[in-house]
């Protein structure tokens, strides 16, 4: 058997014991195994695998009674899921992690056989939480900074510990970062909670189960190719701070200026970072700190020097106009512990969930083998648990389709909720991976949303050749939305550095929008901000 079904031989070898921890399943079917008594009696066996195993017990599905390797189809194995995850919610339990083998990766075709390892407790996820949106200059040594700050390891000077977040083996080969990327770290009472092996999922769902805060950071994209890319990750997320890498060697760049202005846009409280302080003298770290402080004053913002104030005080001032800046170098390790107390006590910046609706605007999807469609984001507001019925959309024509959440994850880990600010995936029921689409959203099925496709919004021009004219068409970024729209100012046009009224249709399909919401629009060099004041136009349902 290969190195990966290990855990799979691993627990056939074990066994089904009296006593042990181990049971096998071929099949859980809601009609037959949550009938009236047959729920309470398995879950009471259950129960008695978990304290066999010291508060963890290994469901083997797809195998026979004595051992024996058969496989269910994927959709017999999604309900055994179901059935598995009720029967562990009635004993206080939970699944904490599934894996899932087959003759295909597509979930659709084929058998399946998977092993669930549950464990003691319920699975509810931390009420301590921020979200961090990084930015910065390609080679500023962003995603560098957070690789040490997740596992407190030294960079070896070459950016090695930008590996160890949650990037694809080509970034890491050619050192650059081409899409969003993820890494979490933690506090308990004795300090930082970091990561061991970082390459292993099963790490990261350790640092939420065992910390009492988490730190999760977005790790947007450097290189400006991608700035489309960056956007999304700092309008598409629901991010407590931002920070904004700007690398001691070089100063502050085009790059480094744009980024500043969309962290700024979104009103986020923003912290500086200078890397590679080690790679420079004093006076040119002086000099550099001098670029960055006349760059802040020029948009508005007070720069507070955390090495002449103390950290303290930057955690009394940080705001959305006062910006700390703090000297670091993964490879000496410099700073990082005053990121680490900053990070320790920040405070969360969302409203409390008990006054708000659930809403989730997605960001990526992906299938799962023997789970399905399952929907990835930043929970913008309000909190989920398994079992919600929710709307997904809106699709092209309009609609809202009815979903059902199978599970959801955070890092890994299986939690039964979450709440605003989490990043999580949602495996839904009901619908393929292949309607979900990014930029859709998720809310409760009692609500009635409007598909929009046109909006009125005040905007401010940032950066244009020459002027804005009816008709123009730049990309709006909105939260995870991303699409050409149609501008028609007010008065007929708008110049860099105006302030006025548009209106704002979508070119080829409506999407969830409301009062208030911020969007950055872009279009070659042309860049600004806005705010939507009005829905003027939903779209007829088909």
């Amino acid at each position: 058997m290969s190195p990966e079904r290990a855990p799979l031989q691993h627990a056939i070898d074990r066994g089904e014991q009296e006593g042990g921890s181990v049971e096998f399943k071929e099949r859980l079917t809601e009609e037959l195994h949550l009938a009236d008594g047959r729920l309470e009696s398995l879950a009471a066996q259950l129960r008695h695998r978990v304290l066999s195993g010291d508060g963890e017990a290994t469901y083997v599905i797809g195998v026979t009674d004595n051992g024996q390797i058969s496989g269910i189809p994927a959709r017999q194995f999604s309900e055994s899921m179901d059935v598995l995850s009720l029967l562990a919610d009635e004993a206080g339990a939970h699944i904490d992690t599934v894996e899932t083998w087959g003759e295909d990766t597509t979930g659709q075709q084929g058998r399946l056989v998977g092993v669930a390892t549950i464990r003691d407790g319920a699975a509810i996820a931390d009420d301590d939480h921020i979200v961090v949106g990084t930015a910065g200059h390609v080679d500023h040594g962003k995603s560098t900074l957070v690789g040490s700050l997740v596992t407190g390891e030294p960079d070896d000077g070459e950016g090695g510990t930008r590996g160890f977040l949650d990037v694809q083996p080509h970034e890491v080969e050619r050192g650059l970062s081409a899409d969003l990327s993820y890494g979490v770290y933690g506090f308990d009472e004795e300090g930082p909670v970091r990561m061991n092996n970082p390459h292993r999922k099963g790490d990261r769902a350790r640092i939420v189960e065992e910390a009492d805060r988490l730190v999760s950071f977005v790790d947007t994209v450097g290189h400006e190719p991608w700035l489309r890319t960056t956007i999304r990750g700092l309008v598409g997320q629901k991010l407590d701070y931002g920070l904004l890498t700007i690398a001691a060697d070089d100063g502050p760049t085009k790059t480094a200026r744009e980024h500043l202005g969309i962290l700024l846009a979104t009103e986020l409280p923003t912290i500086v970072v200078l890397t590679k302080v080690d790679l420079v003298t004093d006076e040119q770290l002086a000099t550099v700190e001098q670029d960055v402080e006349r760059l802040l004053r020029e948009v508005g913002k007070t720069p507070l020097r955390v090495d002449q104030y103390g950290v303290e005080t930057a955690l009394e001032e940080i705001s959305e106009t006062v910006v700390p800046v703090v000297r670091t170098s993964a490879v000496t390790q410099e700073g990082l512990d005053t990121l680490d107390y900053l990070f320790e006590r920040l405070p969360t910046t969302g409203t409390a969930v008990e006054d708000e609706q659930f809403q989730m605007y997605i960001d990526r999807t992906y299938n799962v083998t023997g789970v399905g469609a399952v929907a990835s984001g930043t929970i913008k507001s309000g909190y989920v648990e398994a079992g919600d019925e929710l709307l997904l959309g809106p699709m092209p024509d309009g609609s809202f389709r009815d979903v059902e959440v199978r599970s959801i994850e955070m890092h890994y880990h299986r939690v039964d909720e979450a709440v605003a600010g989490r990043i999580v995936g949602i495996a839904l029921k009901g619908v393929r991976e292949a309607d979900v689409e990014r930029g859709m959203a998720l809310l409760p099925r009692d609500t009635n949303p409007i598909p929009v496709r046109e909006f009125e919004a005040e905007v401010m021009v940032l950066n244009h050749p020459t002027r804005i004219d009816d008709g123009y068409e730049p990309v709006v970024h909105l939260e995870t939305v991303s699409e050409t729209a149609v501008f028609s100012p007010e008065d007929g046009q708008l110049l860099p550095g105006d302030r006025g009224t548009t209106s704002v249709r979508f070119k080829f399909q409506p999407h969830l929008v409301e009062e208030g919401q911020r969007f950055v629009f872009r279009e070659g060099h042309s860049k600004g901000v806005g705010t939507v004041r009005s829905v003027t136009e939903g779209i007829e349902k088909h």
